[in-house]
């Protein structure tokens, strides 16, 4: 069994990717790394390399390495022929959305994380939303672009982000008549998802899958981020964002968040672990997204919740690989 990191992507989450494979390859550190870049192309790139760069949040990585494939097809049939496992440090685009993941389960080839069907589903904030609604979590009310101006009437402040990618980037907050005029030229090229922006503390609860069959909520998160937005500068940039683990939620918020976490993992048939983020409203906690490949930096929710629960990071990920081995087998 050969063991691979892959990383990097070729959507503008790459950069939190090379983030999570440097943390990633710290804990498994004879994993062979290949980066995934934006042109499609797959390299080989070395520990020294990938420890060296020091500013993955905000600057492009160079892997230095040979070519493994001019495309990830190529990258993944090469890794079927050399009997990999794949250790998905990626996030978003095509790495999240189950593209990757279909066309390792077409190879039968192990990677790590949930399917392609759970993927998608999870990966489509719309369809998401409907699906845990059936598991009974509450999620916010969905709002059509061409009532926008209504809704901001009524609700005084809303929230427009992309419907398929993730939550750190393209998030608008609508204030002002100005902010409709933005939302409705970011709908332009993509579709939108617009809710009413509900206040409240900010949460999130990891789900954890073990090889032994237990399935499980971690310890609830509460982000208090610097400036009133969790965006991508709030989560990776600006040190004076707070996320508190376990969070200073009520004992009864707590496991309402663990319930409900472990609800919407199921209701996606998501496998391995997932994140899912809530806002905790007077009603209760409220269901933004589930993230099928959480970030996994050292700065990271997911890692700060399994050492809360004391559970070790490259345990963890070495009980993934065994999980992804025993499907690809299946």
């Amino acid at each position: 069994m050969r063991i691979t990191i892959l990383f990097g992507g070729t959507n503008k989450e790459r950069l939190v990717s090379v983030a999570s494979a440097q943390a990633v390859a710290e804990a498994l550190p004879k994993a062979e790394l290949w980066f995934w870049a934006a042109d499609d192309s797959v390299h080989e790139t070395q520990a020294k390399t990938l420890s060296g760069h020091t500013r993955p949040f905000e600057q492009e990585f160079v892997p230095g390495g040979s070519t493994v494939g001019a495309t990830i097809e190529q990258a993944l049939d090469r890794a079927k022929a050399d009997g990999r496992v794949l250790v998905l440090g990626l996030h978003g685009g095509r790495a999240e959305n189950g593209e990757l993941q279909a066309m390792c389960e077409m190879r039968k080839l192990a990677f790590t994380g949930s399917g392609s069907a759970s993927s998608h589903l999870a990966f489509d904030k719309v369809a998401a939303k409907r699906f845990v609604a059936l598991a009974g979590v509450k999620a916010p009310a969905e709002i059509a672009l061409e009532e926008i101006e209504a809704a901001f009437a009524h609700y005084g402040q809303l929230v427009a982000k992309p419907a398929r990618d993730g939550s750190s980037y393209g998030l608008i907050f609508v204030n002002s008549k100005q902010d409709i005029a933005a939302v409705r030229n970011a709908a332009a090229s993509e579709e939108y998802l617009i809710e009413p922006c509900i206040a409240g503390v900010e949460a999130t609860c990891g789900v954890l899958e073990q090889s032994d069959g237990s399935v499980f909520s971690l310890p609830p998160i509460e982000i208090v981020p610097a400036d009133g937005g969790f965006d991508y500068t709030a989560k990776y940039l600006l040190k004076s964002t707070q996320e508190i683990c376990p969070g200073r939620f009520s004992p009864e918020i707590s496991a309402s968040l663990m319930e409900l976490a472990l609800l919407a993992h199921r209701a996606l048939s998501c496998t391995g672990y997932s994140r899912t983020d809530f806002i905790i409203s007077p009603e209760g906690p409220i269901f933004l997204e589930t993230n099928t490949l959480p970030g996994l930096t050292k700065a990271s929710l997911y890692p700060k919740a399994l050492k809360a629960r004391g559970i070790d990071f490259a345990d963890f990920l070495r009980d993934q690989i065994v999980i992804a081995e025993r499907r690809a087998q299946g």
